[in-house]
């Protein structure tokens, strides 16, 4: 059976969906006014691969994944530019396209954009101030009061006098309690008209925790199976959802809360401000997608993930041994045989909480098997890798592909033209010049393989 650390509960729990056969999955994305980072990578892969493992055991999978695109950043970030709100995150939503379908991450279900659901997101509201769990400030808000909802911070472990002790941000005079937190934002002269919507409350646009509550229940019921997101989101924002959505609806909104780890650089904190932030496009720029999924999935999703370009360069190595032992097998979809050994180990793995380093393992295995005179597992190393969305390009494109930095920057015309010269060294039984060339190769990061069939070569 299938294991889950619910964040909720603090343990691993055996996970039982509510509707038998099917899963409702639900995980915070992006706002889109800049380009996706590496902490945007991790969310999108380890939930991809949450859904690959859910699907690949047999379960229907509902998978949403909201866009943000309404927020103060944004709308920053649009008047700067002199541009409009749609233009801005139109844009940087087929940024965000482009980089997911990069690292091998398949499209949620729904991608549901916050300003489609403004209607629903004001029914909510107006639910939580029949409830009397909201008011209206003088400054035309509209406000959770935190202290009214008996459960308030059940996620986070915290006693409400514990997270105001915690709270830094500058109390809002029109705040009840410093945790309070807006639901409805009352518009502002200097906005643009595009983020300000007719509601009971007067004109304005919703606040940022609304709007998932909003969404997830419009989209997967008012309770649901699982609901994902970055440990970052733990406090306040899920935390806020839980609170006006079972405020709201009197019904318990997700089952199992998961949340993967922290990005890290080079043992750091990810920030601007230190000169470490990575955008995923930057990183893409040096090392290849798949490497960089690999890099991810090889590291368990609650772990921190401690980004470098010596453990991107482990991650290649890696991944480049895997291949090596699939040269010879066609690239194309083949089926599990999950009677295997290996495949039972795998499947172990991935139960216990989603297990990648131990699942991982068990592909290195499989390699190992492979390269020593078993050509048959080499097809159901394949065949596992694309459980985890790895392992399906072809062998020698992988092992010919590489870093900027890899093959000393030679072209593969440039390569080829070296290799023949080699093969026109050893013709002429200069054997000296032969392997000067293949020296000079390798030491520029290139190996060649001689083989009955003629010479192959791969970036080292």
């Amino acid at each position: 059976m299938l294991r889950i650390h619910n964040t909720l509960a603090r343990e691993k729990q055996d996970f039982t969906p509510i509707r038998p056969g099917e899963v409702r999955m639900y995980v915070c994305g992006m706002t889109v006014y800049d380009y996706c980072h590496l902490g945007h990578a991790r969310v999108m892969v380890v939930f991809d691969m949450v859904r690959r493992w859910l699907r690949a055991s047999g379960l229907r999978v509902t998978y949403v994944r909201n866009i943000t695109d309404i927020d103060d950043k944004i709308i920053r970030r649009a008047v700067e530019n002199g541009e409009s709100i749609g233009a801005l995150t139109g844009r940087f939503i087929g940024y965000m396209d482009e980089d997911a379908a990069a690292l091998g991450v398949q499209k949620p279900d729904h991608e549901p954009r916050a300003t489609h659901y403004v209607p629903q997101m004001q029914d909510m509201i107006g639910r939580l101030e029949k409830n009397g769990l909201a008011y209206r400030t003088a400054e035309g808000d509209v406000n959770y009061a935190v202290r009214r909802f008996p459960g308030y911070g059940r996620l986070s472990g915290k006693s409400l006098d514990e997270l105001r002790a915690g709270e830094r941000v500058e109390v809002d005079t029109g705040k009840g309690d410093p945790l309070d937190f807006v639901l409805w934002k009352a518009a502002k002269d200097a906005e643009p008209e595009e983020v300000k919507w007719d509601s009971p409350w007067g004109r304005g646009r919703p606040g940022w925790h609304i709007e998932c509550s909003a969404m997830g229940c419009t989209l997967l019921g008012e309770t649901f199976d699982i609901h994902g997101g970055g440990q970052d989101l733990q406090f306040p924002h899920h935390e806020n959802e839980i609170a006006q959505t079972e405020g709201a609806t009197g019904k318990r909104f997700v089952n199992t809360w998961m949340h993967n780890g922290f990005v890290r650089v080079d043992d750091e904190k990810m920030s601007k401000s230190l000169g470490n932030f990575f955008t995923i496009r930057e990183i893409l720029k040096v090392f290849d997608a798949e490497v960089v999924r690999f890099f991810i999935l090889r590291a368990h999703y609650r772990s921190p993930l401690n980004y470098s370009d010596t453990h991107m360069n482990d991650a290649r190595l890696a991944l480049t041994r895997l291949y090596t032992a699939l040269k010879g097998v066609p690239p194309g979809a083949v089926d599990v045989d999950w009677s295997l050994p290996h495949a039972q180990r795998f499947k172990a793995a991935m139960d216990d909480d989603f297990g990648t380093p131990e699942a991982v393992a068990v592909l290195f295995e499989m390699a190992n098997e492979a390269n020593r005179g078993n050509p048959a597992l080499a097809v159901q190393l394949r065949a596992l890798g694309g459980v985890l969305g790895l392992l399906q390009r072809d062998p020698q494109e992988f092992l010919q592909s590489g870093p900027a930095q890899a093959g000393g920057g030679l072209s593969e015309a440039e390569i080829a033209e070296r290799i023949q010269a080699r093969l026109d060294a050893r013709k002429a039984k200069d054997y000296a010049e032969a392997d000067r060339i293949r020296k000079a190769l390798a030491e520029a990061g290139v190996l060649l393989e001689d083989g009955p069939g003629g010479t192959s070569w791969r970036r080292a």
